[in-house]
């Protein structure tokens, strides 16, 4: 199935898109003295004739884990209007 310039458009932004969000992930996590080396776009996802890309985070080491964990302790987490004001745990 042939694309138009249009859709191929709109792939390259969803890449773009995803690339931004690692770029600015890269640079809040640096914020933090966290470093993931692997973090990057997964390759396979954008090759899709219809990408919707990922982003792999790698894996990282204790020391990387510890500083991401006390990193995010440091935050009051979101409570995204709950009424019981307690943060919103992703399932």
């Amino acid at each position: 199935m042939a694309s138009t310039p249009r859709a191929r458009a709109a792939n390259v932004d969803r890449i773009r898109v995803a690339e931004e969000a690692a770029d600015a992930l890269r640079q809040a996590l640096a914020a933090h003295d966290v470093t993931f080396p692997s973090l990057r776009l997964d390759l396979v996802t954008c090759a899709m004739t219809e990408p919707n890309p990922l982003l792999d985070l790698g894996r990282c080491n204790v020391e990387t884990a510890l500083r991401l964990a006390a990193a995010l302790r440091a935050t009051t987490p979101p409570t995204h209007g709950r009424a019981d004001g307690r943060p919103v745990v992703a399932g």
